[in-house]
């Protein structure tokens, strides 16, 4: 075969730095188009972007070429650098740590539909109980005491 054809999409979650609450909504909508703007300069697909004040979804995709720690770090780093200059919050932070599963083609649409509604799923669900649930239907194995 002349070619190669991939399917690399991945859903991510991440918090703000302790779970803090510091993305307010008179600039949210701007950081995600800003991290859809990060992820197509590293010429990755941003598919849906979206959260709520404490933490952001991304479902992108992506090329056997990107390393998933560097796409994360650049998206990280760039946005929280926005934040700082265009927004002014000098204490922004993103956690560590992430979420990281792939995405079957099949659930692509479900996926972004879920990420785009990010606040009604909120009234109901804090985001520890969020990214537990997301931890236990991907079957990741986890510590507990190190997840917060």
């Amino acid at each position: 075969m002349p070619s190669t054809h991939l399917s690399l999409h991945y859903h991510l979650v991440f918090s703000t730095k302790n779970r803090l609450p510091m993305i307010v909504n008179e600039w949210r909508t701007n950081l995600h188009a800003y991290m859809g703007g990060v992820v197509r300069g590293i010429k990755a697909h941003p598919l849906a972007i979206g959260g709520v004040a404490d933490h952001a979804h991304l479902l992108i995709g992506l090329k056997a070429t990107h390393r998933l720690d560097y796409v994360l770090r650049d998206i990280k780093a760039e946005s929280s650098g926005w934040v700082h200059k265009d927004v002014g919050q000098r204490k922004f932070e993103w956690q560590p740590g992430y979420l990281g599963v792939t995405v079957s083609p099949s659930q692509i649409e479900r996926v972004r539909r879920y990420i785009l509604d990010q606040e009604k799923h909120h009234g109901r669900q804090t985001f520890q109980e969020e990214y537990l649930e997301l931890l236990k239907l991907s079957g990741i194995d986890y510590e507990p005491q190190f997840l917060w």
